[in-house]
């Protein structure tokens, strides 16, 4: 293989992954996340707020009395609850997507690290290694990815009442219930830090971050 004049030849070294790729005309900014991430991303936070909005309908009297028509609310829970896994299994179509959970599913020495920083508070960059992604978001995204599947099996176990025993039903009711007020204080944790966190946010609504802040935040992405 030759190459053309002006261009790099083939021993000039690997192509970089796409999410280290300047983005084009980004200037010192890099690639972080892929339109399908945020596509997924965006379906899945509306589906789950959907389903937290009707659930607090259905069991918040006064949330109840104001928006009224039960049954309707009712099948928009059933169903916004029951389409939840949908955009990520949609989204496994593509390369980013898998890579990144790849990434999230594995935890390496330095998020331990991470951990022992954030158990004695010290907040400074250097003591808290991470890739791509932190030890925190890892747990947060193994946690509630199970949330979610423990929800959608008791949630059928609730809709459809000839799946099994009475006392079944009812163990399945109450952790459903319980499952779903933890799930929404841990939704609401996960909202105010990207609230605190400008360049998380803009890096899932453009796709793209700082150079500076990924080296800063995130100093062993580059090495995975």
């Amino acid at each position: 293989m030759t190459s053309t004049p002006g261009s790099a030849g083939p021993t000039a070294g690997a192509t970089p992954p796409l999410s280290e790729r300047p983005s084009p005309g980004a200037g010192g900014r890099i690639r972080r996340f892929s339109r399908a991430e945020r596509w997924v991303h965006r379906a899945t936070g509306a589906l789950m707020l959907l389903c937290v909005a009707t659930a607090g309908c259905l069991y918040v009297p006064q949330l109840a009395e104001l928006v009224g028509r039960r049954a309707l609310v009712v099948t928009l829970h059933e169903w916004s609850g029951l389409l939840l896994p949908g955009p990520l299994l949609l989204g496994l179509g593509s390369r980013a997507l898998r890579a990144d959970l790849r990434r999230l599913n594995r935890f390496l020495p330095y998020d331990k690290e991470w951990l022992r920083a954030v158990r004695r508070r010290d907040a400074r960059p250097e003591a808290r290694p991470a890739g791509k992604f932190n030890a925190g978001q890892k747990l947060y995204a193994g946690w509630i990815a199970g949330a979610v599947l423990v929800m959608l099996g008791t949630g059928l176990l609730m809709w459809f009442t000839g799946l099994a025993p009475v006392l079944w039903r009812t163990s399945a009711t109450f952790v459903h219930d319980w499952l779903a007020l933890a799930i929404g204080v841990v939704l609401l944790g996960h909202l105010g830090m990207a609230y605190g966190d400008p360049q998380a946010r803009r890096g899932m609504r453009t796709g793209t971050v700082d150079r500076a802040w990924a080296e800063r935040e995130h100093p062993r992405w580059k090495e995975e």
